[in-house]
């Protein structure tokens, strides 16, 4: 029966709700209760039937009779269990307290909560692993566990237990020592909580509470139960009671004689450096609340432990005494206190043996610096401490070497800091700080430039609309800013999505601010200026981009971009191509003219230029789409031509009956969904690898003739000579997405697009598919890539297709992941070379490499392979390169070469007790890779690798 319940509770786990729709729940748990109680259920089988008990109990027992019962069944069990079996005593009490939870039975004290309380009360004060039984001890800190968590979920179910967990903490001298500290001072916060909502309450009930013993438990369990039923809807006791506003604590009017309270108080805090950060964390966070809700408790009861908070490196403990100092201010906290934090802050902020984490929460925590006055307790928005001076803010200066994050914190703050001195300060230093900042930005926007990284890009821009989030009104910065985004535009024009971000971000938060209006206004003078003549297609296509953008702005001229269309449509090379894509961005820039208020003084040349299109472009359908527009254009009047235009942009092309139009739109309806381009928003079919199989190098060097002389001299003589540049082959199938849609099971003029994700390989060119049927064989892709550096890519895909329908869509298609072994060809050598002629080029490289060329490196890699999987593994992946023979038994050369021009040698060799693997290569950077490959390679044995 164990397979069963194996693959039952798998399917469970896997989805419970679809599990538990599928069958009755009742008679599922009835059947895991009665196995459970089966005696001749072995130890593994039990384990595993409490596992959806453990984490489902609110699917399992939803309501409380069904969670009584099941209770009371797992106890019963638990009775029974064999004392020896200490894990699974575990789990069954871990599953209780969860099904007592969920069914809300502890909150309702029932029978099987309060009995099961018992039972947890008894294993926690059962002593017997003071003589080093572990197995007891284990289930005493289960026990603990369980007993937080009702209290956690059930406030105030242990509040008459305090001298008894009082006790436990005193007498318990091993690990368990902070749990049962956790456990008394989360009782003890949930019950002065408590008194502070009963009316009347004060002192003499404080010090029952503390005094309480056991036999008052049964003689209140009943009043207790209806407390708790009328403060069911209380959150505030599960939450924490010092995060927000402190006007908001309850008190508890107790006087000034609290000593009971504060005796107990000050052994917790005598305690305190015995436990672990974490639990140090938690204990103060509940004494902060005590202290808060206690008057007649003063908050300098924690002054012997802020010495040691004060000159903690623990993030955790740092954090509480900041929400110590949020709580108390300068009631506990002077004014050299308040200094010394904020100081101290400032130094972690910038250590260098921390991590980039711990630095953005240091610079979080002085951006949210609770202050002794003013008061700055629950004010969400950031603002800088009146102590942080520019001085001790200069610290802080951000650099071009900072990370992405950091960087921009610092910036952040910088900014913060310059809108404090720009107010207090006048005169000569006025300005300081802002030149500063701008010098930074400047020096970002230098890398961007000259070819920065991805991350950088990304940093710059964020950079950017900080800077222009604070100082968008210095008129001086924002235009030379605009100035240098014009630059960078034309420098980079894969930037424009980029730009165009900046400039809706900018004008969605920035109400008012005219500046993006004012960048939109120079990138078209910039575009429109430019030469034409040294324009290429991929910086057309952006340029087209941003001239729509500006196009939907009200305010700015559209007449340069008029010309500048004109220009470019008359081009005998763009007429020629026919490029689809090319001609939609400029029907793109179309369309939103017609939308442009000043359409009437664009009516002539715009419909020059659709008349152009319609006329002479290349490709059939931008011809129908400028034709279409133009007929708008010089028919209908601009207020109909807008509702035309919204009209075809309705989602699924859908008609929207709009009564004050007339029958040119009604007519023109169904031709404007016929030749817009709709969106398809999952994937239609996908590109899956036909062979993965290295193939042989194609366009590489020209190979010469073998020659006399030094192998390595004659190899290296092919790469001297002119020759296209090496590349791999790889093959894809077109196939549906499973299950294929009907309206797409019949596919024509498919156009596929790439669009890579880094760098390390040249620009793909598109690739035409006539067809694609279901019924018919998928057909086979040739993807030829030239790689700049060998490293694994993601390739974005996207395609345009017509349906059968005659519909025209865009779909993405699910990228394609070129892997690092994809990039491995055989060796480039004439085919005449012999196998020692190869293994003389091979050892020339080895020594080469080992010696000390810059950019050369070498590496071990061992593995536990027998002789059979270790040539298992050389047939299945590295046969196409292996230069010794196969059936050597001393050791293996591989070599890969891997294009450009990089190569990676291995030695495989077999010791005493592992495979080595000694490995030479010229390029230090793919050891990450190869390292990485071998371990996936030799995993896929099901061995152990070291």
């Amino acid at each position: 029966m164990a397979p069963n319940w194996t693959e039952r509770i798998s399917a469970f786990c896997r989805s419970p709700s679809g599990f538990l729709s599928g069958t009755n729940p009742e008679a599922f748990l009835s059947e895991l209760l009665r196995e459970l109680r089966d005696d001749r259920a072995s130890y593994g089988v039990k384990v595993l039937l409490l596992s959806p008990l453990c984490e489902y109990a609110g699917l399992l027992c939803a309501t409380g009779c069904a969670g009584e019962e099941t209770a009371l069944d797992l106890m019963s069990v638990f009775a029974q269990c064999p004392t020896r079996w200490a894990q699974f005593r575990c789990h069954l009490l871990v599953a209780l307290t969860g099904v007592l939870v969920c069914s809300s039975c502890a909150s309702g004290r029932s029978r099987a909560s309060l009995d099961f309380l018992d039972l947890l009360l008894q294993i926690a004060q059962d002593a017997g692993d003071l003589h080093g039984d572990g197995a007891q001890r284990c289930l005493r800190a289960t026990a603990c566990d369980c007993l937080r968590e009702m209290e956690a979920s059930c406030p105030g179910l242990l509040s008459q237990r305090l001298e008894l967990l009082a006790g436990l903490r005193q007498q318990e001298s091993c690990r368990l020592h902070q749990a049962y500290v956790g456990l008394q001072v989360l009782v003890l916060r949930n019950a002065v909580y408590q008194l502070t909502q009963e009316a009347g309450a004060g002192a003499a009930h404080l010090k029952a509470l503390l005094g309480g013993n056991t036999s008052a438990w049964e003689a209140e369990q009943e009043a207790e139960q209806e407390a708790s039923q009328a403060d069911g809807g209380d959150s505030a006791v599960q939450s924490s009671l010092v995060l927000g506003p402190m006007g908001r604590v309850p008190s508890l009017h107790t006087g000034p004689d609290c000593k009971e309270l504060r005796s107990v108080l000050s052994s917790l805090l005598e305690e305190s450096y015995l436990l672990t950060p974490l639990c140090q964390a938690a204990l103060f966070h509940r004494l902060i609340e005590l202290v808060a809700m206690v008057p007649g408790i003063p908050p300098s009861i924690l002054r012997a432990q802020l010495l040691r908070l004060l000159g903690t490196n623990e993030v955790c403990l740092l954090h509480v005494t900041l929400l110590m100092k949020c709580a108390f201010t300068d009631s506990l906290f002077s004014a050299e206190d308040e200094a010394f934090l904020l100081k101290r802050l400032v130094v972690l902020s910038q250590h260098p043996l921390l991590s980039a984490p711990d630095k953005l929460f240091y610079m979080d925590c002085i951006l949210h610096f609770p202050e002794n006055r003013p008061i700055g307790c629950g004010d969400s928005d950031e603002a800088l401490p009146v102590l942080l001076t520019p001085q001790l803010a200069s610290a802080l200066l951000p650099t071009v070497f900072n990370d992405s994050a950091t960087l921009l914190a610092r910036l952040n703050l910088q900014a913060l800091v310059y809108l404090e001195e720009e107010g207090e300060e006048e005169g000569e230093e006025e300005g300081r700080g802002l030149a500063y900042i701008y010098e930074h930005l400047t020096a970002l926007l230098h890398i961007v430039e000259g070819g920065g990284s991805r991350d950088i890009v990304v940093t710059f821009f964020r950079a950017a609309y900080l800077f222009l989030s604070y100082f968008h009104r210095v008129e001086q910065y924002s235009a030379l800013l605009s100035q240098q985004l014009c630059r960078l535009y034309l420098l980079h024009t894969q930037l424009a999505p980029n730009i165009l971000n900046l400039v809706q971000q900018t004008l969605h938060s920035l109400a008012g601010c005219s500046w993006a209006v004012g960048l939109l206004r120079g990138l078209q003078g910039a575009i429109t200026e430019a030469p034409l003549d040294q324009l290429t297609l991929p910086d057309l296509s952006c340029h087209l981009r941003v001239l729509a953008r500006v196009a939907e702005e009200a305010k700015i001229s559209q007449r340069s971009s008029l010309g500048f269309l004109s220009a470019v449509v008359t081009r005998s090379s763009l007429r020629a191509s026919g490029d689809w894509r090319l001609g939609n961005g400029v029907l793109g820039v179309c369309r939103r003219l017609l939308l442009h208020p000043s359409l009437d003084s664009l009516l002539i040349p715009l419909a020059d230029i659709l008349l152009h299109l319609a006329c002479n472009y290349g490709d059939t359908d931008i011809q129908d789409h400028a034709r279409l527009y133009y007929a708008l254009l010089t028919t209908v009047s601009w207020e109909k031509l807008s509702a035309v235009l919204a009209q075809s942009a309705a989602e699924g092309g859908g008609q929207v009956k709009r009564p004050t139009l007339s029958g040119v739109m009604a007519e023109s309806e169904g031709l404007v969904h016929t030749l817009s381009v709709h969106r398809a928003e999952t994937a239609v079919f996908q590109l899956s690898e036909a062979r993965p199989q290295p193939q042989p190098q194609t366009g590489g060097p020209p190979l010469a003739q073998d020659e006399g002389g030094g192998a390595l001299e004659a190899y290296r003589a092919q790469f001297r000579e002119a020759g296209s540049a090496p590349q791999i082959t790889l093959q894809y199938r077109l196939t549906h997405t499973e299950p294929p849609h009907p309206r797409f099971e019949q596919l024509f003029s498919i156009r596929l697009h790439f669009s890579l994700t880094d760098q390390n390989y040249e620009q793909l060119q598109d690739v035409s598919v006539p067809c694609l049927f279901t019924q018919r064989p998928a057909p086979v892709l040739r993807l030829t890539l030239t790689p700049r550096q060998p490293y694994p890519t993601t390739i974005h895909v996207s395609a345009v297709f017509t349906s059968s329908d005659g519909l025209t869509w865009h779909a993405p298609v699910p990228d394609i992941h070129v892997s690092f072994q994809h990039t491995f060809l055989p060796l480039p050598v004439p085919p005449a070379w012999s196998r020692a002629r190869r293994e003389e080029l091979f050892q020339e490289l080895w020594e080469e490499m080992c010696g000390e060329a810059s950019g050369c490196a070498v590496s071990l890699f061992c593995c536990q392979l027998g002789g059979a999987a270790l040539k298992a593994l050389l047939q299945e992946h590295f046969l196409p390169f292996l230069l010794s023979h196969p059936s050597q038994e001393d050791g293996f050369w591989v070599l890969l070469f891997l294009p450009p021009r990089s190569h990676l040698l291995l030695k495989i060799s077999c010791e005493e007790d592992a495979v080595q693997f000694n490995m030479a290569t010229d390029n230090w950077q793919l050891l990450p890779h190869i390292n990485a490959y071998l371990l996936r390679i030799t995993c896929a044995q099901d061995l152990p690798v070291t």
